[in-house]
């Protein structure tokens, strides 16, 4: 179940990045979304501030500092936003939706939920949950880089300011 809590973290997360044609105003909207469930996330896991550097680092492809925590953030952030279904799996439709109220593009959207469920399926046999997202996440990263729509980090550094 933490495992897909962790796949719908990993949609919040992939909600928040930018191709090329978005506006960044869709970044700002995607972006805002974790802002207001990290604080909540952050005091029920009880986690430090640390975790904050590990998700602003999350989309540089040489970060590899993540750890067990990140993929319990990643869960949290994803129940709290509706992404995984009762049994922890993405909710594929809750996802797109996300996407789109957040203004991705159907196709967009589709993408995005594409590559986070092709993740979720490589990544089935890790028993620990958080360590199965944070892996997922990090496949999800990947897909994402390849796309060419990973976020530019002054959107998510302007949102966390702002929110703060």
């Amino acid at each position: 179940m933490a495992a897909g809590r962790m796949c719908w973290s990993l949609i919040l997360l992939a909600i928040s990045i930018q191709k090329s044609e978005p506006s960044t105003d869709v970044m700002k909207y995607i972006g805002s979304g974790f802002v207001k469930v990290y604080e909540e996330c952050k005091h029920e896991l009880n986690l430090s501030d640390h975790i904050l550097g590990d998700l602003f680092h999350f989309w540089k492809l040489e970060y590899d500092h993540l750890n067990r925590d990140t993929g319990c953030m990643i869960i949290c952030m994803s129940k709290k936003l509706d992404l995984i279904d009762a049994s922890g799996k993405l909710h594929h439709g809750n996802a797109k939706e996300f996407a789109m109220k957040h203004g991705a593009g159907e196709e967009v959207a589709s993408k995005l939920v594409s590559a986070l469920h092709e993740c979720e399926t490589k990544n089935n046999g890790n028993a620990d949950g958080c360590l199965r997202a944070l892996e997922i996440a990090k496949c999800f990263r990947s897909s994402v880089h390849d796309l060419e729509w990973s976020p530019k980090v002054e959107y998510i550094v302007e949102e966390v300011l702002t929110e703060v």
